[in-house]
């Protein structure tokens, strides 16, 4: 039996359902694998009083300790994140807080392995923690774990310290390996792990008639993603309204809301641009397969699991060659890569629209990346560390 103690502070939650989907799912796959059991400790990082009054602060403290989360035992642990300080107490305050709790864990779940979903602040946490217990840690790199705390001057040591100490490592692209050598981490130790997608939820529709259950006439663009700078939203509406007739739907809340609603007012677009905030994730495949584009301009990513969700709805798409990009965009059935600018965004979007794809050759770019191979794939990686340390 290989006993996994999944570490994650990206981790869904009662007040954040969508947040972290794709590792809840990376961990379901592997719990369900025969020979596996997995506990997962959800840390939840609070400011000191009276931060904690805000009620952002105050949903995430009001959180269970412990509680079966689709069928995971899941212990989330406070600690605490102390403002204006670029993180730089994060992890040390991360390790401190969970030596008593994975000291409760182990009286009854002896966790052979730590599996590290998110860099930072886990990774650095979680290697203190494998020397503690004496088990082999893993780590995996997603994106802004690397592209921004691996470049900040309080965090970036510590990020490199925890790639130079884990027994192993993995990212979500070949880009993302790329990134983690830039920062001085071994790309030798360093193997591509895919993200998942569920074939069977995301899936080709007629899409005239998913458009009519939505009101939409004429064509579609769809953005997923969180509505900040990074994710370049604004790129997407000023491209949006360069295309007459065109649509763009955006799914995602952020701290830019009100920046991209009144910009798509000032270009006289508001009637096309609809801000849906944060959707369901079991609403968003009929929003994407509905959609003639997917459009995404970030300034950077690990391996988005939008982009891969889009191709498998048949939905192609267009993004800037930022992170696994390559991985993904493959042929012209999966879509376009282009340059961050609304001129490239339109000229591409334009293109696509022009002479769509079939949806199964779209779809076909999508086949290669299933969780039953992500899952199989961390179950070698943790079970070889494991007995490589034996």
């Amino acid at each position: 039996m290989l006993r996994v103690l999944t570490l994650s502070s990206l981790f869904p939650d009662a007040s954040r359902r969508n947040f972290g989907v794709f590792v809840e799912r990376q961990t379901l796959g592997l719990a369900v694998r025969p020979g596996v059991a997995v506990r997962v400790v959800a840390p939840v990082g609070l400011p000191p009083w009276p931060l904690r009054l805000h009620p952002h602060y105050r949903a995430l403290a009001a959180l269970p300790r412990c509680e079966t989360w689709k069928g995971l035992t899941v212990d989330r642990p406070r600690f605490t994140t102390w403002p204006g300080t670029d993180g730089r107490y994060h992890s040390a305050a991360l390790a401190r807080a969970l030596v008593s709790v994975l000291d409760q864990i182990r009286e009854d779940f002896a966790f052979d392995v730590i599996d590290a979903s998110f860099f930072f602040p886990d990774g650095p946490a979680a290697v203190t923690l494998g020397a503690r217990y004496g088990v082999p840690v893993s780590i995996k790199a997603r994106g802004a774990d690397i592209h921004y705390w691996g470049h900040r001057p309080a965090t970036a040591a510590s990020v490199r310290d925890a790639g130079d100490r884990a027994d192993g490592l993995l990212a979500v692209s070949a880009a993302m390996r790329a990134d983690m050598a830039a920062i001085g981490i071994d790309p030798a130790r360093v193997m591509v792990h895919h993200t998942g997608v569920d074939l069977d939820r995301f899936a080709p529709v007629d899409r005239a008639a998913a458009k009519a259950r939505l009101g939409v006439s004429g064509p579609l663009v769809v953005a997923v993603g969180a509505l900040i700078v990074r994710k370049g939203h604004d790129v997407v509406i000023e491209a949006v309204a360069r295309l007459p007739g065109v649509q763009l739907w955006i799914a995602g809340e952020g701290s830019e809301r009100s920046r991209l609603a009144a910009l798509a007012a000032r270009l006289g677009i508001a009637d096309r641009v609809r801000l849906l905030g944060s959707i369901p994730h079991d609403d968003v495949p009929g929003l994407i397969a509905a959609a003639d584009v997917m459009a995404l301009a970030s300034a950077s990513e690990g391996l988005a699991n939008a982009w891969v969700e889009a191709l498998a709805c048949g939905t192609p798409i267009v993004i800037t060659a930022a992170g696994g990009a390559a991985d993904v965009v493959q042929d012209a059935a999966a879509g376009r890569t282009t340059d961050r600018s609304p001129t490239g965004f339109a000229a591409a979007i334009a293109g696509i629209l022009a002479d769509p794809p079939a949806q199964e050759a779209t779809r076909a770019g999508a086949l290669g990346f299933t969780w039953a191979a992500n899952a199989a794939a961390l179950h070698a990686h943790l079970s070889a560390l494991v007995a490589h340390k034996t």
